[in-house]
C-alpha cells in the first residue's frame, strides 16, 4: 500500500515574496515573508512611482521652460487624477503590504499633488501677488523639508530610491529658492532637477514592472538594507 505526502514545499511557495518593490526596507521584507496573504498582493511601488514621474514631469518641463507658462494648466488635471489620487492608492496598498517608507512615500507626495492641484487654482489667485512667491517658496520648503526625512529613511531601501530622493530633495531647495528670491535662473535649473527625477522614477518604475513580466530583475539597484 503507498500512501500520499503532502506537497508542502510547493505549499510553501505557492506565493514567492516579492522582493522587486525598491521601496522595502528589511522590516516590510520580513513581513512579507511571514504572510503568505501579503505575498499574493500585487506590488504598488511602480504604479505609486509612475504617477509621481509622470506628473513631475510635467510640471517640470514647464518649470525648465521647455514648455511656456500658458500651458501649466495641461498639469492640473494629471496632478488631481494621477499624481494625486492614483498614488494615494499606491500608498494605501503599500499600508496594507506592511511597508511603512513605501505608504508614507506615495501617501504623501500623492497628497502633495493633490494640494498643488487646489493651491494652483483655487487658493494662489487669492494671495496678493507680491506675496505669491514668499507663499510658494516656502509650501516648497516644507516640502524640501519632508523629503530630506525621507531620503534618511531611505538609507535602508535600495540604491536607485536613495538617489531619486535625494535629487528630489535638490530640486524642492532650488524651487523653493528660486521662489523666495525671484530668481528665473533657479527656477529653471530646479525644472531641469525636475526632469531629471521624474526619468529617474521612471526608471525605478521599468524595475518593478519589468520584474515582474520577466520574473526576475533586468534593472540593478542594490539593497542597502541589513
Amino acid at each position: 500500500m503507498t500512501t500520499q505526502q503532502a506537497p508542502a514545499s510547493h505549499a510553501a511557495n505557492a506565493n514567492p515574496p516579492d522582493f522587486s518593490d525598491p521601496t522595502q526596507g528589511s522590516l516590510a521584507r520580513a513581513r512579507e515573508m511571514a504572510s503568505e496573504t501579503v505575498k499574493s498582493i500585487a506590488d504598488p511601488a511602480p504604479l505609486g512611482l509612475a504617477c509621481f514621474a509622470l506628473t513631475t514631469f510635467l510640471l517640470s518641463m514647464v518649470n525648465s521652460g521647455l514648455l511656456p507658462r500658458s500651458m501649466a494648466p495641461v498639469v492640473f488635471g494629471v496632478a488631481l487624477f494621477y499624481g494625486g489620487i492614483a498614488q494615494i492608492l499606491a500608498g494605501m496598498w503599500e499600508f496594507r503590504k506592511g511597508n511603512v517608507f513605501g505608504a508614507t512615500a506615495f501617501t504623501s507626495y500623492g497628497a502633495f499633488w493633490l494640494t498643488y492641484w487646489a493651491y494652483a487654482t483655487m487658493y494662489l489667485p487669492n494671495i496678493p501677488e507680491g506675496d505669491r512667491g514668499k507663499a510658494t517658496g516656502w509650501y516648497l520648503v516644507a516640502w524640501g523639508v519632508f523629503t530630506l526625512i525621507m531620503v534618511i529613511a531611505s538609507l535602508r531601501t535600495t540604491v536607485l530610491l536613495c538617489g531619486l530622493f535625494t535629487i528630489l530633495a535638490v530640486t524642492f531647495f532650488l524651487l523653493a529658492f528660486g521662489d523666495l528670491s525671484a530668481s528665473a535662473t533657479l527656477v529653471k535649473t530646479g525644472g531641469y532637477f525636475g526632469i531629471a527625477t521624474a526619468l529617474w522614477a521612471w526608471l525605478l518604475c521599468l524595475a518593478g514592472v519589468a520584474a515582474s513580466t520577466f520574473g526576475h530583475a533586468i534593472i540593478p539597484n542594490r539593497s542597502l538594507a541589513r
